[in-house]
């Protein structure tokens, strides 16, 4: 498969250049960047390898370099979270995706609730594998947490860049414990190979500060959380806790202690969760295309009546006017082409909505 990748380049909103690659057969599959990627190297990995493979056999998957990372534009300015979701962004333009599934892992998962929140007409579906919410220095503000921060990016400083992969050995055992010899010492290559000292520490920086748990309760579409119980990078809470924030997704345990999956049981699992759950239907992909033309608030509005709440009730959860409920629901039902609010909450439910019965 490796061989069937052709490398492009996207120009980015402040011009810096991200590589990107679109490859497989089936319904397409947006992955969003996350650390220390390298487009090409990443088919060599044995840490990666069963990802693409699998994932591009079942999906068109669409991936990218993060700025600063892999192929990637290396010297750049801005390696700031809001450049990440730009990029994604640039990517998925370029290519002239109109509405597809998300992938995010790690970091990654981040990016992607951003982007779905910010385009929630765009995304059907969204998937997160050992994402988290808050970045360490959000969830923990104590001075122990700080000191643990300080001296994980000065092993990067000391020792990211060297031949010798000792300092690089204690992010690949945090990521994967449970690696054989050989992926430890592939992920410790893809470290020195994929990203510079300095951008590793500018980047750990940024991973600190991520807050995304408001805009998380703003998703919209089908969400799928999957996290290792034994992750030593992200801890399973910080995902447990990401699930609750995104109304009605769907929480998946996975019993592995890796933070990037290997080809092991748990691998097998994802995949047989992943797939299907892409090739459910969502708003906008259900024979009624009408969904399409709702407005975002008109969205609100027919998610309160799929979960079968009043005009009132709707009212104060949305801090809107009765009256001004009324007008939305007289223009929903005008778009979907319904009578009655029984026939709405129909069309809505099959669509994915109202999973949170009241």
């Amino acid at each position: 498969m490796k061989h069937d990748q052709e490398i492009n380049f996207a120009a980015s909103k402040d011009q810096v250049r991200i590589a990107y690659s679109v490859i497989g057969n089936g319904p397409v599959l947006v992955k969003a960047a996350n650390w220390l990627s390298h487009i090409e190297y990443d088919w060599e990995s044995p840490v990666w390898q069963h990802w693409l493979d699998d994932l591009s056999g079942q999906t068109t998957l669409v991936r990218y370099d993060e700025r600063g990372c892999g192929l990637s534009d290396r010297e750049v300015k801005d390696l700031s979270f809001e450049s990440w979701v730009d990029d994604l962004e640039t990517v998925v333009d370029t290519i002239g995706l109109d509405r597809f599934p998300l992938l995010g892992v790690s970091q990654g998962g981040a990016v992607a609730i951003a982007y779905a929140v910010r385009h929630p007409e765009r995304v059907s579906h969204l998937i997160l594998y050992g994402a988290y919410g808050r970045g360490r220095l959000v969830r923990d503000r104590s001075a122990v947490a700080r000191e643990e921060a300080d001296t994980m990016r000065k092993l990067i400083q000391l020792g990211w860049g060297r031949e010798h992969d000792a300092f690089r050995q204690v992010f690949s055992c945090q990521f994967m414990p449970g690696g054989s010899l050989e992926q430890l010492r592939a992920f410790n290559e893809l470290q020195r190979i994929s990203c510079s000292a300095d951008n590793a520490a500018r980047f750990l920086d940024e991973f600190n500060r991520i807050d995304v748990m408001d805009l998380a309760s703003k998703v919209k579409c089908p969400t799928l959380v999957m996290h290792a119980r034994g992750d030593l990078r992200v801890s399973f809470d910080e995902g447990r806790l990401l699930a609750a924030q995104i109304p009605g997704a769907k929480f998946v345990p996975l019993e592995s202690d890796n933070h990037v999956l290997l080809s092991e049981p748990m691998w097998d699992v994802f995949m047989s969760k992943i797939i299907p759950f892409i090739q459910e239907p969502s708003i906008n992909s259900v024979g009624n295309q009408q969904l399409a033309d709702l407005t975002p608030r008109e969205c609100d509005v027919l998610e309160y009546i799929a979960q079968g709440l009043d005009n009132a009730s709707i009212s104060a959860h949305l801090g809107l006017q009765e009256k001004t409920v009324r007008n939305h629901i007289t223009r929903i039902f005008d778009k979907l082409a319904v009578e009655n609010r029984a026939q709405a909450i129909v069309l809505a439910r099959n669509a994915g909505m109202g999973k949170n019965l009241k």
